[in-house]
């Protein structure tokens, strides 16, 4: 029951269906942390990886997350705060609210607006530069995989990942 609770306080009760994770489970039984666009103590993607750590100290982060996990853009986050992995999910282990974790990001990372700018920058942009070939060929790859390659307002992977997971 505590695993249920503590998705439901992190999803503010958007939860999706649950069931198990096994092999053969599907996205669709998949609990989505929130958007990557969505922001925290000035942070952006903060909230989606809180979210991501939660689920994962419930044991209830979907296998297609778990390769990822504190890589990808979760990294990205890390490095711009400065803070390690492992002390990122002590904080939100020893947290029950966003309250809580956004206040202890206040408290401990001490960043400029250019820094938390360029970070924003960084993820809401990944995928859209053209001259990265192999970073745009990656996108339409997933594009593809997800039956969405007529989708040309899918420019980048935050869009994607928006669509991946049923929000746009």
């Amino acid at each position: 029951m505590r695993s249920r609770h503590i998705a439901e306080v992190t999803l503010g009760g958007r939860l999706t269906p649950s069931g198990s994770f096994g092999e053969n489970a599907g996205m669709d039984n998949a609990i989505y942390p929130r958007s990557s666009k969505e922001t925290m103590a000035g942070w952006v993607y903060l909230p989606r990886f809180v979210d991501k750590v939660r689920l994962h100290l419930a044991g209830r982060l979907h296998a297609d997350y778990q390769h990822n996990f504190t890589k990808g853009f979760d990294e990205a986050w890390l490095k711009a705060a400065g803070v390690s992995a492992e002390q990122f999910i002590a904080v939100v282990k020893g947290t029950l609210t966003d309250g809580e974790v956004c206040d202890w990001v206040v408290k401990n990372v001490k960043k400029s607006d250019a820094e938390k700018a360029a970070h924003r920058e960084y993820v809401m942009n990944y995928g859209r530069d053209e001259r990265n070939t192999e970073l745009r060929a990656r996108l339409k790859m997933r594009k593809e995989q997800a039956g969405v390659a007529h989708r040309d307002d899918i420019q980048t992977f935050v869009d994607f990942i928006d669509v991946d997971e049923k929000r746009a």
